[in-house]
């Protein structure tokens, strides 16, 4: 395989792989392992006729989907235990609220860490709560503590002692050195309850962070699986006549018009997924780019074009946060080590 299309090919149209040879199939399943996409392949192809040993390695991948969902909605439940008695309402975010909210989303989809919204103001309380519920830090250097609270979007991640499971827990979804400024008391305001204690974004805010999630890094890391995010998403909300409008409106606020046209073009290219052409507008020699970046893998499941991952990690350090400020940064970094 030349990159990773026959897997985003393999999502879109699981039929597609019925003519697949066994090195065609060590090559699919080598990718989707790579890209962590094993489990959400295994659901899409479940009710095909498989060679057995194929059909043995898909099973195994459902299985781990399985426990991993289980480990993720435990956190949730022990998240919502620690903060209800302070009147926190959690927002769950990506893996977690896809999981817990029953979306096409979490659909073998691996979780990793427990990702939460709660608002700035309350940050010192949930803290408090979580190091006394047997959290601790994963960064203890002074001058990481000191960047992640002045100028993150988030605490500095938290590990569980006895659990071994991580709490990131966001005041908004980008980083405030971020030239975009999402509106964080809106996000929050227009979340909706879940279950008793926790909240989920609204349809249209699900997008928005999934397409910070995808792009704000630069890098695009494991993009495609968070452009197959997208795609489940955008075909379950697409449903409703006023979702369209809805986006174009959120994105606006939170100043992340372009990115959204962006994701669902690629969205559109990669995985044929429904846009509105309005919305998503025209850029094909842009979004070529990031296609090429988004498939690179070949068929070991290896990274490759490496001139083109290098132009996407130097793009990810430009959008972190002005040169200047970003040159500090990195020198800082570089002396503690």
């Amino acid at each position: 395989m030349r990159d990773a299309r026959p897997l985003a090919v393999a999502l879109a149209d699981p039929v597609s792989v019925l003519r697949f040879t066994s090195d065609e199939w060590t090559g699919l399943l080598a990718i989707a392992r790579a890209e962590r996409l094993d489990g959400s392949l295994a659901y899409r192809l479940a009710d095909l006729p498989l060679p057995e040993p194929i059909a043995r390695a898909l099973e195994d991948a459902r299985a781990q989907a399985v426990f991993g969902r289980t480990q993720a909605l435990w956190e949730v439940e022990m998240a919502r235990r620690a903060l209800t008695p302070i009147g926190i309402e959690p927002i769950l975010l990506k893996g977690s609220a896809f999981a817990f909210a029953g979306l096409p989303a979490g659909v073998g989809r691996l979780v990793g860490d427990l990702d939460i919204l709660v608002p700035r103001d309350r940050l010192d309380d949930v803290e408090a709560v979580l190091l006394g519920t047997g959290f601790e830090w994963v960064k203890t250097d002074t001058y990481d503590q000191a960047y992640y609270r002045r100028w993150m979007h988030e605490l500095p991640p938290l590990v569980h002692s006895e659990r071994g499971s991580m709490i990131d827990v966001h005041h908004t979804i980008l980083p405030l050195t971020a030239r975009r400024t999402p509106d964080a008391a809106a996000l929050i305001a227009d979340s909706i309850g879940i279950a008793p204690g926790l909240r989920i974004l609204s349809p249209a805010d699900m997008i928005v962070h999934a397409v910070t999630h995808l792009l704000a890094d630069g890098d695009l890391a494991g993009g495609l699986r968070n452009l197959w995010d997208i795609d489940r998403l955008l075909r379950l909300f697409a449903a409703s006549p006023e979702f369209w409008t809805k986006l174009q409106v959120r994105a606006d606020l939170h100043e992340m018009r372009e990115p959204v046209a962006l994701a669902l073009r690629l969205a559109d290219r990669v995985f044929a997924t429904p846009v509105e052409p309005r919305l998503a507008g025209h850029d094909r020699m842009r979004d070529a780019l990031f296609i090429r970046r988004l498939l690179a893998r070949d068929g070991w499941g290896r990274s490759i074009r490496p001139v083109n991952r290098l132009g996407f990690y130097i793009r990810s350090h430009a959008m972190r946060m002005p040169p200047l400020m970003l040159a500090r940064h990195l020198w800082t970094k570089a002396r503690s080590k």
